[in-house]
C-alpha cells in the first residue's frame, strides 16, 4: 500500500513523501519532474515494496516546490545546490548505507545527475527517463539549432506571469504540454489523473516555475546569453556509479542528439531508447519502465 510521509531535513526542508514497504529494507527512491507530483511512481512503489519483487522500501518525495513540500518563494532558493541537499539529505534519512537504485524522471533527473557526480556513495545504481545529462545539455543548447529551437518554451515558464498563463482556463496550457498534438489528449490522461494533477496544480505553480527562473540553462536569444555563458567542467559531468538510461524516442523537447557521447562521462553506461514513447514515458509506459529496473536491479555491481 502506498501512503503518505513528510521528512522534516536536518537543513530545514520539509519534503512530503509517498512510500510504500518497510523502512530499513534496502531503498528504491523516485524523483518526478515538471509539472508532475510524486504519484506518478505509484504503480513502481507498489510494485517493488512486495517481497515477491524485492521488498524494497520505496519512496518518492515531491521535490522542493510541488505540492506539500517546503515551498520557498524566491527562485535563487531553486539552485542546483539546494536541490540536491534536499535529496542527499532525504536518502541519508531513507537509505543511510546508499539507495540501492535512484530512479529520476525530467527536472528529477537534472537532481540526479548532480547528486550522482557529487555524492555517489548516496546511491548504488541510477536510473535516468528522459532527462537530460547536463554536459550534453550544456553542448547542446549551445551548438545545436534545433535543440535551442525546442528548449524555447523555458523562456515561457520564466516569465513573472508564468503562473498566472498556466493556471489559465482550466490549466489547458499545461494539460498541453502532455500531447503531441494540438488535438488529441494522449490516452493514459483519463480523468483520474486529471483531477490529480488539478489538485496538484491548485495548490500553487509559483515553486515549480522558478525551477526555469533558477537555471542558466536555457536556449540563448537576445539580452540573454543563457547556456552560452556557461562552463561546464570535465569533473562535474563524470558518473561513476552504474547509469542505465531509458529515453522515449518521440520526445519532443530532449532531442536525441542529447545521448551522444555520454560514454565519454559514464563509464558503466546503458541506454535504451524506446520507440513510440514521448518524454512522458512513466505514464505512457509504466510496465516498460518496471521491466527495465527490475532488470536493472538484478544486474551485479
Amino acid at each position: 500500500m502506498v501512503t503518505s510521509q513528510r521528512f522534516a531535513l536536518p537543513h530545514g526542508t520539509t519534503l512530503d513523501c509517498r512510500v510504500s514497504g518497510t523502512a530499513g529494507r534496502p531503498a528504491l527512491v523516485f524523483l518526478h519532474g515538471f509539472p508532475e507530483g510524486a504519484f506518478i511512481w505509484d504503480a513502481q512503489l507498489a510494485h517493488f515494496s512486495r517481497p515477491e519483487h524485492g521488498g524494497y522500501f520505496c519512496v518518492a518525495p515531491y521535490l522542493r516546490g510541488f505540492g506539500a513540500s517546503s515551498s520557498p518563494a524566491e527562485a535563487e532558493a531553486y539552485r542546483p545546490r539546494h536541490l540536491v541537499q534536499d535529496i542527499e539529505a532525504l536518502l541519508a534519512e531513507v537509505a543511510p548505507g546508499g539507495a540501492h537504485c535512484l530512479v529520476a524522471h525530467d527536472w528529477g533527473g537534472a537532481i540526479a545527475w548532480n547528486l550522482a557526480n557529487q555524492h555517489p556513495a548516496r546511491l548504488q545504481r541510477l536510473m535516468i527517463i528522459n532527462s537530460p545529462h547536463p554536459g550534453a545539455f550544456v553542448r547542446e543548447l549551445q551548438h545545436n539549432a534545433a535543440q535551442q529551437a525546442a528548449s524555447q518554451y523555458m523562456h515561457f515558464l520564466r516569465r513573472d506571469d508564468a503562473e498566472a498563463l498556466l493556471a489559465e482556463d482550466d490549466f489547458h496550457r499545461l494539460f498541453g504540454f502532455f500531447s503531441n498534438t494540438e488535438s488529441l489528449p494522449p490516452a493514459w490522461l483519463t480523468e483520474e489523473e486529471r483531477a490529480k494533477y488539478r489538485a496538484l496544480w491548485r495548490g500553487g505553480l509559483h515553486g515549480a516555475c522558478n525551477y526555469y527562473r533558477a537555471t542558466p540553462l536555457v536556449p540563448p536569444r537576445a539580452g540573454d546569453p543563457g547556456a552560452e555563458a556557461v562552463q561546464m567542467p570535465e569533473h562535474l559531468c563524470t558518473i561513476p556509479v552504474p547509469t542505465r538510461v531509458l529515453w522515449g524516442a518521440d520526445d519532443f523537447a530532449l532531442l536525441p542528439g542529447l545521448l551522444d557521447g555520454l560514454e565519454a562521462w559514464i563509464p558503466r553506461l546503458e541506454i535504451r531508447r524506446i520507440a513510440g514513447a514521448s518524454h512522458w514515458l512513466v505514464h505512457e509506459q509504466p510496465e516498460r519502465v518496471t521491466a527495465e529496473l527490475a532488470q536493472f536491479l538484478q544486474e551485479k555491481l
